[in-house]
């Protein structure tokens, strides 16, 4: 019997990757191969974000055991350096059972950190809690405009908008390093050498479509129910929960600044613009397939 294989179905949010990994699973274990499911989508892990993450519930899981979903307080960090350590142990766990091991997720960063070799620098609390003070009392750009002195090449692959990346940039330069550590290696080596890489790919109008669609059914579904109370247990307080794409404009209805039509078209304005940078993001992944989705699971383990 061969050794596991670690599986990572990425791509876009909207294309189906959740559905894939779940018909991978079903057809892996129907080979007596034990696959289970490892979460790879960085707002998924909080718990109680269901409707704005469009989060797989439990009872359409197909009974597949899933990880790191629900597993982070909406007011707690979810940063990739602690996201890290623990999805390698689900994946080694998984493969101790003999299963492969499936991880499926958009976000680009938290996919990196556990297929390919991906190291990053400490941190420094003292750095960063100055650092801090001064993005509440001088904003955001003096920040951005240091980071984009200090170290061009790192300030043009955070995303000026992220206050948190571009803090961390500069918390690591500040120790002395050449860069923030928070991009693809220039040679990615991967963590485990039986690894494949699947992207799902959807055709930009039709993904739009789709998106936009999502976007609403969203607030069809009670988005503005599950935000109002996920703000009684620490909503805004999270730095990175609070953030996430829909929830920061739900926020914004509940509070008055924004209308219901104003909080869609913004949500789903973000949603396309994320979509983007996910595609940006995979396409340089060196060994990733992409397969046009929905990707044929029979055609997919016949390779």
């Amino acid at each position: 019997m061969s050794e596991p294989r670690l599986w990572a179905i990425v791509g876009a949010t909207g294309t189906g990757k959740s559905d894939l990994a779940l018909d991978l699973a079903e057809a892996l274990r129907a080979r007596g191969n034990p696959a289970e499911i490892v979460n790879a989508d960085a707002m998924q892990l909080y718990r109680g974000m269901d409707i704005g993450t469009a989060k797989l519930p439990v009872a359409d899981r197909r009974g597949i055991p899933h990880h790191l979903f629900d597993v982070r307080e909406v007011d707690q960090d979810a940063a990739v350096a602690w996201y890290q350590p623990v999805a390698r142990e689900a994946v080694g766990a998984i493969h101790r059972r003999g299963g492969d091991a499936i991880l499926v997720g958009g976000s680009g960063l938290y996919v990196s950190s556990v297929v390919y070799e991906f190291h990053f620098p400490p941190r420094d609390p003292e750095i960063r809690a100055g650092l801090e003070a001064e993005l509440e009392s001088h904003g955001l750009d003096v920040l951005l405009d240091r980071l984009r002195s200090a170290d061009p090449a790192a300030a043009a692959k955070v995303d000026p908008r992220n206050s948190r990346r571009v803090i961390r940039a500069l918390e690591v330069l500040a120790q002395g390093s050449s860069t923030h550590g928070a991009s693809l290696p220039e040679k990615p080596v991967l963590w485990q050498q039986r690894t494949r890489l699947i992207g799902l790919h959807v055709e930009r109008s039709q993904l739009v479509s789709r998106l936009d669609d999502r976007v609403e059914r969203m607030w069809e579904a009670g988005i503005l129910t599950e935000v109002a109370a996920l703000r009684q247990m620490g909503l805004e307080r999270g730095a990175t929960a609070s953030r996430a794409i829909g929830y920061a404009q739900a926020l914004g209805q509940l509070d008055g600044t924004l209308t219901a039509a104003e909080a869609i078209a913004e949500t789903q304005a973000l949603t396309r613009r994320y979509a983007r940078r996910q595609v940006s993001w995979f396409k340089r992944y060196p060994d990733l397939e992409w397969w046009d989705a929905p990707a044929d699971v029979g055609a997919l383990l016949a390779e």
